[in-house]
């Protein structure tokens, strides 16, 4: 798993930002500010941090409002054919695919065939999983977009456990839920449940009289075109796009590869398969709809309605809205989901105040997708004034730029742009920003450290090779080749 190394410990990393071209071909935000350094930090550290958490693929993409920001892509969607991952990867994305089950539902209820508060088994005659709290109240959809239904997190089989995943039929699910009885009672704690939301999507199919794959892609999928995503993962022309999962390191660091699953009856719940372009687009289509924008799939107002807490339990650290998770990070209020499932992990963020929008999908179990997206947002929001103008930096920064060899000690340093300087920071760092050196030019190749209270620290410099070209860093009694 990934750590926050100190600063002492580690430091950074890795391939040049020359590859960074921001997919929308600009990178100004909508205060006018360049956020080229911003981004090109921000993919040599998802690079490097990627190679040392040994996930085999990672695929990230960012939207601001309305733009494509940024797309990218590391490592193999299929490490023994040495098959290079890309944006366009299809991944299982897990339970990210609940907000798409949950959209359908409001869907069916703003067109007036369902409420929130109808009480499942009116809605699904075979509902009949044992009620083990007389005094409950019915289980209701609601309770189930909300994880706060008291049902059990499973259907009653050993789908999550390899060698072959086997995930069950609908048939199989309604077999077994006879056999099976609440954890609590109704509207009383927060139980994640995967159950709830594959009978959610039972109840997409009771009402809407389609079934539920069908409902999805003609009624989401295909009006919001989201051409690569799909209830499961594709058998068309597609299909070399998609990425192998793979399994949690053993002991001896081997990650062995998973057999592609079909999550069959659980698709509603954890089934679906995307992209990150895919997601990004996504993103951008909730803030427009948030916007006022008409939307044949939804209302702004629904949009919000589920975006907004509608479970908070007692100690204020779970909140959920229906479907989507609320999530409380720092200083921002996020909504979006996150996934795990055979070979996979997955999360978008969305942040409804600076108009980000985060998708990041890794092909290994275990992978720390939530940290990778929130520490993309904590780069892009890293901006501030340039710095003191009586500073003058010599015109060939991009000189020093690179990644300078730790070993045998830890990893990287990685020297990057920043404002109207440069700035260093070390991997593998899940905080890379905590541990970030600000230098300000002095003469030639000589820098020094800012400050926290902007005054000059200690000495950087860096020297060259016969052919002039930047080859170290220096500082403290550290010397770094540049790799």
């Amino acid at each position: 798993m990934s750590k926050n190394y100190p600063m002492t410990v580690l430091l950074t990393a890795l391939v040049l930002l020359a590859s960074l071209v921001p997919a929308s071909g600009g990178a100004d935000d909508d205060t006018g500010h360049d956020l080229a350094n911003e981004l090109a930090l921000l993919e040599s550290w998802l690079a490097a941090q990627r190679a040392y958490d040994r996930l085999p693929a990672v695929s990230a993409a960012i939207v601001h409002d309305q733009e494509l920001l940024w797309r990218g892509a590391f490592g193999y969607a299929d490490t023994e054919r040495k098959q290079p991952a890309a944006a366009d990867t299809i991944y299982g994305i897990c339970s990210i695919s609940k907000l798409f089950t949950g959209i359908a539902v409001m869907q069916l209820r703003d067109r007036g065939k369902v409420r929130l508060d109808a009480p499942v088994a009116e809605l699904l005659p075979w509902f009949n999983i044992e009620q083990a709290h007389a005094e409950s109240p019915a289980i209701t959809l609601e309770g189930m977009l909300t994880h706060s239904a008291g049902l059990p997190r499973e259907s009653d089989s050993p789908y999550w456990m390899g060698p072959d995943f086997p995930f069950p039929t609908r048939s199989e699910i309604r077999a077994k839920l006879s056999s099976q009885s609440t954890l609590y009672p109704a509207s009383r704690y927060y139980q994640y449940s995967n159950l709830g939301l594959t009978l959610a999507g039972e109840v997409v199919e009771q009402v809407s009289g389609r079934d539920y794959e069908t409902y999805v892609r003609e009624e989401i999928l295909a009006p919001l075109g989201l051409a690569d995503t799909d209830t499961g993962f594709p058998t068309d022309e597609r299909e070399p796009r998609i990425a192998t999962g793979y399994a949690f390191p053993d002991r001896e660091g081997v990650i062995k590869p998973l057999p592609r699953y079909d999550t069959r009856g659980i698709t509603p719940a954890a089934g679906f398969a995307s992209t990150a372009l895919d997601l990004a687009s996504f993103a951008s289509w909730q803030f427009r709809v948030r916007a006022g924008a008409e939307d044949p799939v939804l209302s702004g107002n629904t949009l919000r309605e589920m975006q907004r807490v509608h479970w908070m339990d007692w100690d204020w650290k779970k909140s959920w809205g229906l479907a989507f998770g609320v999530y409380r990070i720092g200083e921002r209020t996020l909504t979006g989901h996150g996934g795990s499932c055979p070979g996979f992990n997955t999360r978008l963020y969305i942040d409804p105040v600076s108009l980000y929008g985060v998708a990041v999908l890794a092909n290994r179990n275990s992978a720390n997708v939530d940290e990778y997206a929130s520490t993309m947002l904590d780069i892009l929001e890293a901006r501030g004034a340039p710095d003191d103008p009586a500073s003058v930096s010599p015109p060939n920064l991009a000189e020093y730029v690179g990644s300078y060899d730790m070993h045998p000690w830890s990893g990287e340093g990685m020297v990057f742009r920043w404002k109207d300087s440069l700035a260093m920071t070390f991997l593998p760092n899940m905080r890379p920003l905590d541990d970030m050196m600000r230098l300000r030019h002095v003469e030639g190749d000589r820098f020094r450290t800012i400050r926290s209270d902007e005054q000059p620290g200690h000495e950087v410099t860096f020297t060259r090779d016969e052919n002039g070209r930047v080859s170290h860093v220096h500082f403290h009694s550290i010397s770094l080749p540049k790799m």
